[in-house]
């Protein structure tokens, strides 16, 4: 019989935990400082002030997969090369075929690279509301590209006052984008829990993480947006499969971060920040795969406690963990990472590798790397927002070091390039 850690057990020990500012370690006090006890303990007065109940009943249930972490500060076989420096809190990087590639800044522009070298002008720049997590976030392009030359963009926006999240497709001039139209629109927002991720599934429709604006019970909502993935046809409109006749694909989702497709079976794999102390409960970062019309629990479960009619995540961190982007590496010269995701992680400062196998009709877990971090200290890159594949068939991650949260370098922002260790052609530039 599973045993559920219900609220009423040691959330104590949680909150000690994340004062630590060691997510991972096991030894409660390690690493605090008195500055960050005086910041945390100002942070949990304000969760015990605001909250609705102290008995609210939240199940959370043990971690699905059955490996532990493994710590590997250089990578698996790869070298890691600096390619962009000077950016602004970069989230979302997209390649065009003609070897341009565009990055988001969440201050709001969007930026081009060409050849390498970072545009001095910005490709667009979009009047956002740059405010805790909100602003410009997710990129993705038409599944269609050049012949249908749309780059869709969603941020957060305020309108009467009220903050609000959108989608838009801007139009590719060149060196410049153009506002075509709205995709989605008045998707509720606030300082955090934005949610922001986008992208086209091998479908061709427009998946659209939410977050539920720190309100939990909208996640519960199938009449709001937030707190799902939505999906949506490249024109913005309801798919006739969608499974509520509806935009909602999914429910029951607290702040989804990253979305990527296997390149075998084609399912969707998503990340998704868990509780930061609702609830007096903190950690339970996910990996989950989405499903059609399925329900994944929040605000009622976290963890993976096998309660109808909730879908457990593939992958569950009990220490904090938040991730980011993710995808998968495909065929190309990371031969020995193919089929693998990759996890983005931000307070963690790790990029995390996962290895799958398949048993019958499901996936198990075989192994998960914990990259560029030694151990239970501050990473080499520091935060990671997001990682993609290039169509050179290298992986590339965004650092966020200039959000708020992080300790930037010189030089920060930056964009780097994963290569295979015996390759050593590329220097960077």
């Amino acid at each position: 019989m599973i045993q559920h850690d219900r609220l009423t057990h040691r959330p104590m020990l949680h909150i000690i935990n994340f004062m630590t500012g060691n997510p991972l370690s096991s030894r409660p006090g390690d690493g605090a400082t008195p500055a960050r006890v005086a910041g945390i303990l100002l942070v949990i007065l304000s969760i015990l002030l605001s909250a609705p109940s102290p008995t609210i009943a939240m199940e959370v249930g043990p971690i699905p997969q059955t490996v532990q972490d493994r710590f590997l500060p250089e990578g698996d076989n790869i070298v890691v090369r600096p390619w962009i420096a000077g950016l602004e809190v970069p989230w979302s990087l997209v390649f065009l075929p003609d070897g341009r590639a565009l990055v988001s800044e969440r201050p709001g522009r969007i930026r081009l690279i060409t050849a390498g070298a970072l545009e001095p002008r910005p490709w667009a720049t979009i009047d956002v509301r740059n405010v805790g997590e909100g602003g410009l976030m997710g990129l993705a392009l038409h599944p269609a590209f050049p012949e249908q030359p749309y780059v869709y963009a969603m941020y957060t926006y305020t309108q009467k006052g009220e903050t609000m999240n959108r989608v838009v497709r801007l139009k590719d001039e060149g060196n410049t984008g153009r506002l075509d139209r709205v995709i989605v629109d008045a998707i509720p927002g606030a300082r955090n829990h934005n949610g922001g991720r986008i992208a086209f599934g091998p479908d061709g429709m427009l998946y659209v993480g939410t977050g539920e604006k720190y309100e939990r019970k909208l996640a519960q909502d199938l009449n709001s947006l937030n707190g799902k993935i939505l999906r949506v046809t490249p024109e913005g409109d309801v798919p006739r499969d969608n499974p509520f006749n509806s935009r909602v694909w999914s429910w029951g989702h607290r702040n989804p971060q990253g979305l990527a497709w296997h390149p075998v079976t084609g399912e969707l794999f998503a990340s998704e920040h868990g509780p930061s102390g609702e609830a007096l409960i903190f950690g339970n970062d996910e990996i989950n795969i989405i499903v059609r019309g399925a329900n994944y629990g929040w605000p009622e479960v976290a963890g993976a406690p096998s309660i109808r009619p909730y879908r457990d995540p593939i992958i569950v961190w009990k220490r904090a963990t938040p991730p980011g982007g993710i995808t998968f590496c495909r065929k190309g010269p990371l031969s020995h990472l193919e089929n693998d995701l990759f996890v983005a992680t931000l307070r963690s400062n790790a990029l995390i590798r996962v290895k799958l196998k398949r048993e019958g009709d499901r996936h198990a877990v075989s192994a998960i790397e914990r990259w560029f971090v030694p151990g239970d200290v501050e990473g080499r890159y520091g935060r990671i927002r997001d990682i993609v594949q290039g169509p050179d068939g290298y992986l590339y991650f965004l650092t966020s070091n200039r959000d708020g949260r992080g300790r930037p370098a010189e030089g920060d922002d930056r964009i780097y390039r994963i290569m295979p260790r015996q390759d050593m052609s590329y220097q960077g530039r």
